[in-house]
């Protein structure tokens, strides 16, 4: 939201009273408090008539120091409120005239006692201070916009005088600073020059609004900031003011993080640890993941004729989906199968389960239609959000009729609701589509008296964790795992997340990559989306580059909305190339799950945008259309019909994974590629576990490997971990370069180990 007309003028709209003096400084608990007044006290006069801003500095973990300013200390915004993992930190303070210092660990934050202006340093490796970012003139302070005026005079209708009340914060920019995350983005991966908000909202993914909107943004000088409120925060990057990102909130205090890392890794590594890590999920689900799409007509014969086409076409299949209409029309989601096109549905996924070796998925969301008996039990047990005029349900004639929505604040109705999700997982359902969660209307109210609008976006969270848990009490930890749209901070523990309905175009298929960079810097460790687009049909030419880019994606889905995407439908093509890219992956899963098990445990995403794997190459910082799979292998997608690529490739000697042709790096390449192949490129110094097994995603993975070693020096030793099937354990497996062979060693069961460079 911007504040002022230019760098200049302040709004007439607005009456602004900013922090110019750290007038008090104190001590508090791993922290210190400043009072802050809108002009400098000089003389007890001064004191008088002033806004005075509270400011706190917290250690709130390691690396990561809390911001509190607040304007009425004793104000009750009734919000909604992150869970997060705290675990404070020793501080020392030093505090003389001139200004204050908190120290905590390795990050510090420097106060001007005469401006209050303050900057974070974080030290480095050569344990020297380095700025990180600051808080300049004019930088932060209390907002009274649209003000009217008032008296206190008789007839003077003081009392109904109002304005809405805002905290801002802008933090420096240094000149070739970026700017990236805020969740899943479909505008540019550098978000320097966006106006971003973060409101959830169902969108598509052609414009400035997202499904996962998250308030965290990390840049390329080793910070993240985190903002702690769950509701609807407004940033302007480096639009507002060039030099500056400046966020703000309504109400009366603002709780942000700045976390240091120095490496972009470690700010992933501190914010999750903060906000939760993603769950580990199966190793099936990296499998090819089949849907009914959401309009065809479909019953079992036409489902069971799509999972029998696949195995009679070679193609391994994991997953089956069950779109909406698994329910009957006008009645989602009621959680009650159509009876008149399964009428047996137990032994219909008993039968997928044993004679098809498919696991099942089925589409939900936490929106109920009226005129069924599942919204007539939450209504009459009030599971349901209320009207805020007190006249009832909250009903909507959208999606469908007369919808409501379920209180996940009330503790009755999240047991209810995990009941019904209990019931479709007993029936032998294996995964569940959390479609939704944006939609969520602010004239309601809540069972827990939560302000409406900061439950907008936390709704989602409540939501997935609801159906997440239930999932992880029935499968068991490692077993669980999801389909969701929507997500806020936090969401990444509820896995998978995928890109939301694209469409049948390039554009829209680099939007979607985009999107996904931007989520990888959001804290998001596993991602999907639908393979050629959501809307319309994709041309086979499209359809044969997306299936390259979504099998090189952890999750791969092949969903739409008005046709089925079973390869056949496009050409003969299709189907050899769908083929051949499922198999490419499942027989990658020895290094792809050991990547899923790092996302979990570390926080670092398994898609990562080529800045965060290198840092220092000033060439990968706006990169946005290729990609690193872990840190081995880079990924460029084809965004064309003519089959070009672009790419390009870092330092060292890098490996072409399909033909063995070494790319110099620290250049840029142009060339074309067939529909088996596209810039797959194996960083150098690499020992890439594979396996010969390729049916399925789900296999011993210490058993039949391939150890390919891409430019090993003589003498070096590489060390690479090999998972087990769940995760739990990983046996590792060292390989030395001993006279030009390849050397292993190591209770994993190798078949070989090539050397994929010339000796």
């Amino acid at each position: 939201m911007k504040f002022t007309e230019g760098f200049w003028l302040k709004s007439e709209r607005m009456q602004a009273s900013y922090g110019t003096q750290a007038f008090s400084v104190e001590g508090i608990p791993h922290g210190m408090r400043i009072l802050a007044p809108e002009r400098p006290i000089l003389s007890r006069a001064d004191a008088l008539d002033q806004t005075v801003l509270s400011l706190e500095f917290t250690a709130c973990r390691e690396n990561d120091i809390r911001v509190r300013l607040r304007h009425y200390e004793a104000y009750d915004d009734h919000a909604a409120r992150f869970e997060l993992t705290e675990d404070p930190q020793e501080t020392q303070l030093l505090v003389d005239e001139e200004q204050a210092v908190l120290m905590a660990g390795k990050l510090r934050v420097v106060v001007d006692r005469k401006t209050c202006r303050y900057r974070f340093e974080g030290r480095t490796a050569d344990d020297a201070w380095q700025v990180l970012t600051g808080s300049d003139t004019r930088a932060f302070g209390y907002i009274r916009w649209d003000k009217k005026p008032s008296s206190m005079l008789p007839g003077d209708d003081y009392l109904s005088a109002d304005y809405r009340p805002y905290l801002v914060q802008e933090l420096s920019l240094a000149p070739g600073e970026y700017v990236y995350g805020f969740g899943e983005q479909f505008t540019s991966f550098t978000k320097n020059g966006q106006v971003i908000e973060i409101w959830n909202e169902d969108g598509g993914t052609a414009s400035q609004v997202a499904y996962k909107n998250i308030p965290f943004y990390m840049t390329n000088r080793g910070y993240g900031v985190f903002v702690e409120q769950t509701g609807q925060v407004s940033f302007e990057v480096a639009s507002e003011k060039v030099e500056r990102v400046g966020f703000c909130v309504e109400g009366e205090s603002l709780t942000w993080h700045l976390i240091y890392g120095p490496t972009p890794k470690e700010v992933l590594t501190h914010y999750t640890a903060l906000t939760g890590r993603p769950a580990l999920v199966p190793a099936w689900s990296f499998g090819l993941w089949l849907s009914t799409s959401f309009k065809p007509l479909y019953d079992e014969e036409t489902t069971s004729a799509f999972i029998d086409g696949m195995a009679k076409r070679d193609i391994p299949l994991s997953v089956f989906h069950f779109d909406s209409y698994w329910m009957r029309a006008l009645h989602w989601c009621d959680f009650v199968w159509d009876e008149t096109v399964f009428p047996d549905v137990k032994a219909m996924l008993a039968r997928y389960h044993s004679e098809k070796n498919v696991k099942i998925c089925v589409w939900i969301n936490p929106y109920i239609a009226q005129g069924n008996d599942t919204f007539r039990e939450a209504e009459k047990q009030g599971f349901l959000l209320m009207r805020a005029d007190g006249r009832g349900v909250k009903q909507i004639d959208h999606w469908q009729p007369g919808l409501a929505l379920v209180d996940f604040t009330n503790p009755d109705a999240v047991r209810w609701y995990q009941d019904k999700i209990r019931a479709l997982l007993d029936a032998g359902v294996d995964a569940i589509k959390t479609d939704f969660g944006e939609r969520i209307p602010i004239d309601v109210r809540y069972f827990n008296g939560a302000d409406p609008k900061s439950m907008h976006n936390y709704y989602t969270w409540l939501y997935n964790r609801a159906v997440f848990e239930t999932c992880e009490e029935v499968c068991g930890k490692g077993n669980a795992v999801l389909f969701a749209r929507s997500a806020t901070a936090g969401g990444q523990q509820f896995p998978v997340h995928w890109g939301g309905d694209s469409f049948a175009s390039y554009a829209s298929m680099a939007e979607t990559l985009r999107a996904g960079l931007s989520l990888a810097m959001s804290g998001f460790g596993y991602w999907s989306h639908d393979i050629s687009g959501f809307e319309a049909t994709a041309a086979p030419d499209l359809y044969k580059r997306w299936v390259q880019f979504g099998l090189l994606s952890s999750h791969s889905r092949l969903h739409g909305s008005d046709t089925p995407r079973v390869p056949w439908s496009f050409d003969e093509e299709s189907v050899d190339v769908l083929r051949f890219f499922t198999k490419l992956k499942n027989s990658l899963m020895p290094y792809l799950f050991l990547k899923a098990v790092e996302a979990h445990e570390t926080g670092i995403p398994m898609l990562r945008p080529m800045v965060l794997e290198f840092p220092e190459d000033p060439a990968c910082r706006t990169l946005d259309m290729q990609y690193m799979l872990g840190e081995s292998l880079l990924v460029a997608p084809i965004f064309n019909d003519h089959g070009e690529a672009e790419f390009y490739v870092p330092e060292g000697i890098w490996t072409d994974y399909f033909t063995g042709r070494k790319y110099d790096g620290g250049r840029w390449y142009r060339q074309c590629y067939d529909y088996f192949s596209l810039p797959l490129l194996v960083r150098p110094g690499t020992v890439l576990p594979v396996s010969s097994h390729d049916e399925r995603p789900d296999y011993d993975y210490r058993d039949s490997l391939i150890l390919k070693c891409y430019e090993l020096r003589e003498g070096e030793q590489v060390t690479v971990e090999i998972p087990s099937e769940d995760g739990r354990e990983k046996t590792p497996v060292t390989v030395t370069l001993t006279d030009g062979l390849p050397v292993w060693d190591g209770a994993a069961r190798v078949i070989r180990v090539e050397r994929q460079d010339t000796p």
